[in-house]
């Protein structure tokens, strides 16, 4: 009986079939961390590194520890900048409210719906540099604002200095930021409430609910999990906040937002090392910010289909209670 193996054949090997699909998969894969590695990882560890070197892009290093970061806290304008994040998480509570309340409207029959829809969209659409632009003229003296103003009847010397004075500024800039992403918002809201088995609505109106009964014990908890996920997307995003205070003011006035600070340091000031830190702290920032977001929705919302903390919390202490006064 002849056992001899025929001979290996590698080109009909690697045309086979499975042996290709295999290849699809690893070459799909492989790609993707390919890019991420080079592009993404590799760059966050040199910068990481350059953190504790005082440097520029071109000349020697010195290692200085963590002077850097030491510096990012000391530093009038980094620590400024910090707290100028307040202003835009603030207003991105306020544009998730709005989004909120435009969502529960319009995820129902409305007469022009899909045109008050577009409309509230429309913004977002808009290149944030365009967007800039259009409110740096918007908020110009005597320009339009201004102008808009003055045809209710108010004065133009009364008028503040809508990008120059100090109480108002940031609170203009933040504004720009709401009317952007307001529609983004509502968007994912509207997908979230329209998702919700309408047996619900139906059997809620045979009770006599209300619409605001209907928006806190259907609507609300049905959509818990898009609103913390715009929470955190909102609360990282004010934390980074870059294009209309560049390009509205220049950073200028008080209003240099980390981001900004972060850009002048490092290619005007050339100060690589500490634009490396203040991005480090940055990271952290968004890091803890979005666990605690986190805690917060498995505290108050439950994960899964778990209970919320809270509510176990309360069942332990209702039952406990219970034991107590039958003794």
């Amino acid at each position: 009986m002849n056992t001899k193996r025929a001979p290996f054949n590698f080109f009909k090997w690697i045309q086979s079939g499975k042996v290709n699909r295999r290849l699809c998969m690893v070459t799909f894969m492989l790609t993707p961390l390919l890019l991420l590695l080079v592009f993404t990882y590799i760059p966050f560890v040199k910068m990481f590194q350059f953190s504790f070197y005082d440097m520029k892009y071109i000349g020697e290093r010195k290692f200085v520890g963590l002077k850097n970061y030491s510096e990012v806290f000391s530093r009038k304008d980094c620590f400024q900048a910090l707290k100028l994040s307040g202003y835009y998480i603030a207003a991105s509570f306020l544009q998730l409210g709005i989004a909120l309340w435009f969502a529960s409207i319009l995820s129902f029959r409305v007469k022009g719906g899909s045109l008050y829809k577009g409309f509230l969209f429309f913004p977002y659409l808009v290149c944030g540099i365009a967007v800039g632009f259009i409110f740096k003229f918007f908020y110009t003296r005597g320009f339009v604002l201004d102008t808009v103003l003055q045809w209710i009847g108010f004065d133009l010397q009364s008028l503040p200095y809508w990008l120059k004075d100090k109480k108002i500024n940031n609170i203009s800039i933040t504004a720009t930021s709401v009317w952007r992403y307001t529609g983004q918002n509502m968007v994912l809201f509207i997908g979230a409430i329209m998702s919700v088995d309408s047996t619900l609505y139906e059997a809620a109106a045979i009770d006599g609910a209300t619409g605001w009964n209907k928006f806190r014990y259907i609507i609300l908890p049905s959509i818990k999990t898009i609103i913390v996920l715009n929470m955190i997307l909102s609360i990282t995003g004010s934390l980074s906040v870059f294009e209309p205070p560049y390009v509205i003011t220049g950073g200028e006035f008080g209003t240099g937002t980390y981001f900004v600070i972060m850009n002048k340091l490092a290619h005007e000031s050339q100060k690589v090392g500490l634009a490396s830190a203040m991005a480090i702290v940055l990271f952290v920032l968004i890091l803890v910010a979005t666990l605690l977001q986190k805690a917060g929705e498995w505290y108050f919302l439950g994960v899964g289909d778990r209970e919320p903390i809270r509510t176990i919390r309360r069942q332990k202490r209702i039952v406990k209670q219970t034991e107590e006064g039958g003794r």
